[in-house]
C-alpha cells in the first residue's frame, strides 16, 4: 500500500428536507386544518480516527464527499427521514486544516470524532403555524442549506521516539532489530522511502519508534526525501540520532548536518531530547570515529551509545535508554 500523508478534499453536508404544506381533507371533516409534516435533518460530515488505517491514500484518489440530504415532509403530519451522517475514517494522528491553514481538528485517539460540516436543519411543515387568526397557513419554513468546505488532511504519525540520521546510517536495520518491524534494508542511499513504525517491548511496557527516511544537507530546502516526513517527528518525545561510524566521513560533521536540518524544519525538533548512537561498530577501523563522536556528544551533554544492530552489541543498553526517554524511568540505563 502506498503511503500518502497529505490530501486536499471537498466535503459537503446534507441540506435539510423541505417542510410540507398540506391540509387534512376527509369526508365529513370540513375543517381538517393544516397537517404538513417537517422535513428531515441533513446529514453531518464526520471525521473519525481509525487505528486500522495508516495512510490517506483513499483521499488521494477521491476528492469530493457529499452527505445525504434530509427527506421532505409529507401530509398527515409525517416527517421526512433525516440523512445518515457521512463518517470519513482517517488514521490516528490526522490533522484537519481549513483553506487558510487554520487547524480545525486533531484526531489523536482511536475512535475520536470531529464534525467538519453540520447538516442543514429541517424545514417545518405548516402544521406548526395554525393560529386562531390564521387557521389555514399556506406556507412552511425553508430548510437549512448544505455546507461545503475544502479541507487539507495531514497525517503526523504518533510515535514515542524518532530515529533520524543521514541515509544508510542504519535506522531501518535498527528498527528491525529492536522491534517487530520489517523495514526494507539495502546498501544504497534512500532505501527508506516512507516512515516505518515499530513497537518495542521493554519489560511489561512498550513504546513506538518511527524510522525516518534519511536526511541530507539542504533537506530543509527540498533536497532529498527525509524533509517530507519530518512532520512525523513533531509528536515524538525524543530523537535518537544515528551516525554511521564505518563510513568514510567525519562523524561529527555528519551529526551536525542532520542537526542543522532538524533546526531548519522550524517546528522545535532541535529542542527535543536527543541521544547520539554510533552504528556499525562491528565494521573494521571504527574506533577513532566512535571516540570522536562520543567526545562531541559528551561535550554537548548528550547521552551516547555505540552499537551494532547486526551483531547485537550494545543493543540491550540502548533499548533501556530509549525506553527511559520515551516512557520515563523504566529500568537499567
Amino acid at each position: 500500500m502506498r503511503f500518502i500523508d497529505e490530501a486536499v478534499i471537498v466535503v459537503t453536508s446534507g441540506k435539510g428536507g423541505n417542510g410540507c404544506v398540506s391540509f387534512r381533507r376527509e369526508k365529513f371533516v370540513p375543517k381538517g386544518g393544516p397537517d404538513g409534516g417537517d422535513g428531515g435533518r441533513g446529514a453531518d460530515v464526520v471525521f473519525e480516527a481509525d487505528p486500522t488505517i495508516n495512510t490517506l491514500l483513499d483521499y488521494h484518489f477521491k476528492r469530493k464527499y457529499k452527505a445525504p440530504d434530509g427527506v421532505p415532509g409529507e401530509g398527515r403530519r409525517m416527517s421526512g427521514r433525516g440523512g445518515v451522517d457521512l463518517v470519513l475514517k482517517v488514521p490516528v494522528g490526522t490533522l484537519v486544516f481549513d483553506e487558510d491553514g487554520v487547524v480545525l481538528g486533531d484526531l489523536v485517539a482511536a475512535g475520536q470524532q470531529f464534525v467538519i460540516c453540520e447538516g442543514g436543519h429541517p424545514g417545518k411543515g405548516n402544521q406548526h403555524f395554525a393560529l386562531p387568526w390564521r387557521q389555514a397557513p399556506d406556507f412552511a419554513t425553508p430548510p437549512g442549506p448544505a455546507i461545503e468546505r475544502t479541507v487539507r488532511l495531514e497525517l503526523k504519525l504518533l510515535a514515542d521516539l524518532g530515529l533520524v540520521g543521514l541515509p544508510n546510517a542504519g535506522k531501518s536495520t535498527m528498527i528491525n532489530r529492536i522491534s517487530a518491524a520489517k523495514a526494507k534494508v539495502a546498501d544504497y542511499p534512500f532505501t527508506t522511502l516512507i516512515p516505518n513504525l515499530g513497537m518495542v517491548q521493554v519489560g511489561d511496557r512498550s513504546f513506538v519508534v518511527a524510522d525516518m527516511p534519511g536526511l541530507i544537507e539542504g533537506a530543509a530546502l527540498g533536497v532529498g526525501l527525509g524533509v517530507q516526513f519530518l512532520r512525523h517527528c513533531e509528536r515524538t518525545r525524543a530523537l535518537a540520532h544515528l551516525v554511521d561510524v564505518s563510513a568514510d566521513q567525519d562523524p561529527v560533521a555528519a551529526f551536525q548536518v542532520v542537526e542543522k536540518e532538524l533546526a531548519s524544519h522550524g517546528t522545535g525538533l532541535e529542542s527535543k531530547p536527543v541521544i547520539v548512537v554510533a552504528t556499525k561498530i562491528d565494521m573494521p577501523d571504527t574506533t577513532a570515529a566512535r571516540d570522536a563522536l562520543k567526545a562531541h556528544a559528551e561535550s554537548r551533554g548528550l547521552k551516547f551509545h555505540a552499537v551494532s544492530a547486526r551483531t547485537g552489541e550494545g543493543i540491550e543498553a540502548l533499548v533501556w535508554t530509549l525506553a527511559s526517554l520515551a516512557l520515563g524511568p523504566v529500568g537499567p540505563a
